[in-house]
């Protein structure tokens, strides 16, 4: 971040009416949704606050200043991080920078672990309160991770049942705040009007393609899932494909992937409810995409692939059974998940064949998702996180001087 863009930055703040400033960094997709919402939660209790940081058009929309944009860090992968590695290490420096000058009554740290967790370290050295929502896969890989968290993290916010007790254990001031995606309103159509509503045959057999956020995703899972598609249609007739973009993917890439294979597909940016609640089922990248999917009571299987160097790495460190957080609040192999070599177009296409055609398979499959909501409990994940980020700012040892 140049001096000039942090000056501007400083000069709009200034300008603003007197309120909390709260800092905001969120990477991926997902993040930059659940930010949002808790930043709205926020305004709507607070509505002087202003803020900062970084994240995409979600946190842009929802009125927080963002220096640095959510796609200039959204990678995953060791050998995809170690390409993007100088803007990665920019954007960090930069945000340091901008709570040392800036002075946030607190900071709202979003998923993103190797990002947030160093900038959390920061934070704390300034006496920043740090609030951290979406918690770090540490139950399932590098555990010892937790010191670091309960070094640098005032509160973590969990937005799945196991992970509250599993983190006090280890000394993590964790709280389960509910999902995020149970605040979000239902989609206003199903079916017949959810297709008909975005321009399709609203009588045609139809499926939701989920490839992922980032660009590395995109690119190793989507020609397979396309290729998974037209298997489909050859063995059980037409099909009419739904693929929602996010905003960090380039949607001309999959446009082009789609054409040449000449299948019919609707691209739109936008609610990922939205285009579910249009399909009957779908072959989705493990995420969090894949509880969209259970909450749309859809079918579904779930893929994902990596670089050969970090499935290896992936392979000595992961601890679960499962990859899917979908099987994993389930407690067992609830939905379909297919890896790296196991991910073949032809076992992707019979697999979602058995859960979508197979009536005793397919209600099997949604009785468990009934499970698993129940699991999850209610709404207001949101609000709770406003509320911790307003308790930590309004906390006069916390807020810095």
């Amino acid at each position: 971040m140049s001096a000039a863009v942090l000056a501007e930055a400083e000069g709009r703040g200034a300008a603003s009416e007197a309120g909390p400033l709260f800092l905001v960094v969120a990477g991926e997709a997902s993040g930059d949704l659940h930010a949002a919402a808790a930043v709205r939660a926020l305004r709507e209790r607070c509505p002087t606050a202003r803020f900062t940081g970084m994240g995409g058009e979600k946190l842009r929309d929802a009125g927080v200043e963002t220096i640095y944009d959510a796609a200039e860090v959204s990678v995953m992968g060791i050998s995809e991080v170690l390409g993007r590695l100088p803007r990665i290490l920019g954007a960090l420096r930069g945000l340091a920078r901008l709570a040392e000058e800036r002075r946030p009554a607190a900071a709202l740290l979003v998923d993103l672990p190797d990002f947030n967790l160093r900038l959390a370290k920061r934070l704390k050295r300034l006496g920043v309160p740090v609030i951290y929502y979406v918690s770090p896969m540490v139950w399932a890989w590098r555990p010892r991770r937790t010191r670091a968290i309960a070094r640098s993290v005032d509160r973590l916010l969990c937005i799945y049942p196991f992970e509250e007790p599993f983190l006090r254990e280890r000394g993590v001031e964790a709280t389960y705040v509910g999902n995020p995606l149970l605040d979000e309103p239902p989609p206003a159509r199903e079916g017949e009007g959810a297709r008909r509503a975005i321009g399709l045959d609203p009588g045609a057999r139809t499926l939701a393609l989920l490839p992922g956020s980032r660009e590395s995703e995109v690119e190793r899972l989507f020609p397979s899932m396309l290729a998974a598609a037209e298997r489909l249609q050859r063995s059980d007739g037409p099909l009419q494909l739904v693929v929602p973009v996010a905003p960090t993917v380039d949607a001309s890439r999959l446009e082009r992937l789609a054409s040449a294979r000449g299948l019919n597909v609707r691209f739109l940016r936008g609610r990922t409810a939205d285009l579910l609640a249009a399909a009957d089922a779908a072959i989705v990248a493990s995420g969090t995409a894949t509880l969209e999917t259970l909450l749309a009571g859809r079918p579904m299987v779930v893929v994902y692939r990596v670089s050969w160097l970090t499935w290896l790495v992936g392979r000595l460190l992961v601890r679960v059974s499962h990859v899917a957080i979908v099987n994993l609040l389930a407690g067992r192999r609830l939905v379909p998940e297919l890896l790296q070599r196991q991910m073949t177009p032809a076992a992707v296409a019979e697999a979602l064949r058995s859960v979508w055609l197979d009536a005793g398979r397919r209600a099997e499959l949604l009785a468990g998702y009934r499970e698993v909501r129940d699991r999850l409990g209610g709404a207001g994940a949101s609000g709770r996180v406003a509320a911790a980020l307003l308790e930590a700012a309004r906390d006069p040892a916390a807020v810095p001087k």
